[in-house]
């Protein structure tokens, strides 16, 4: 007996669609998302998408109808409720755009639940393109089946992040110039955290004194190495990930 194909498919697109869904809820696609699933996925009528809202979680849909400029969905059911994010923010000083780009996306990948872009001295990009940032976090989130989207902030400068720092978040800072190892770090605090990486040039003395005098902040050391400043980030947040965060979890 031939096996019943599983449904939806692994291989069905997945998109962030504005919300709340629910089931029975039609669903009209234009632009780029009706252009992808019609032209690149060539969906048709009975073909299975899944969607998610980033609020209420991920959905089976049915297209109802394709056409040249539009695509018309029917949500069906409801596969899975919105993930719970676990409460660590990355604080990334701006980089070159394609390297900040890749931590935008690694990131979303890794589970962040905020990424707050941070103003340096000694940084070389001074501004962000909220648009474009939007749409590498929300691919990223299609990509890796996350069913919910990081916050993304405005850059913010230095000074103002340490100075309107919440209470009882953490902060750690990844330091070139040493601190605590960062696994040891991570697992002696249990509660909302946030790591802070700085730019290519890293630092300059008066900031890394600012953050070290910080009441919230905890110096920690990545290694032996240097590191990017987009490595830095990225192996930051997965340590954290695999010590205080959600890979632990297992997957339903």
């Amino acid at each position: 007996m031939v096996a019943t194909p599983a449904w939806p498919p692994k291989s069905a697109p997945r998109l962030f669609v504005p919300g709340p869904l629910a089931e029975g809820a039609s669903v009209s696609l234009e632009g780029g998302q009706a252009h992808y699933l019609g032209k690149v996925m060539r969906v048709a009528p009975g073909d299975a998408v899944v969607l998610c809202d980033d609020l209420t979680g991920e959905w089976l849909a049915e297209v109802s109808a394709a056409g040249k400029r539009d695509v018309t969905l029917s949500v069906v059911r409801r596969l899975r409720e919105r993930e719970a994010v676990p409460d660590f923010w990355l604080c990334a000083a701006l980089i070159k755009k394609d390297r900040f780009d890749l931590v935008l996306e690694k990131a979303t990948e890794l589970g962040v639940a905020v990424v707050r872009p941070v103003l340096t001295r000694r940084c070389v990009a001074d501004k962000l393109n909220p648009e474009r940032a939007r749409a590498i976090v929300t691919e990223a989130a299609e990509q890796c089946a996350r069913t919910a989207l990081p916050e993304l902030e405005g850059p913010v400068k230095l000074e103002a992040l340490l100075r309107e720092w919440p209470e009882g978040r953490r902060l750690f800072f990844a330091d070139e110039e040493g601190g605590a190892p960062a696994a040891e770090a991570f697992a002696a605090h249990d509660g909302p955290a946030a790591l802070l990486v700085g730019p290519e040039g890293g630092f300059d003395d008066a900031e890394r004194t600012a953050i070290r005098a910080h009441q919230a902040a905890v110096a920690i050391t990545l290694g032996p190495r240097i590191l990017r400043a987009e490595t830095a980030a990225i192996a930051a947040v997965g340590l954290w990930m695999g010590t205080r965060g959600d890979w632990n979890t297992a997957e339903p």
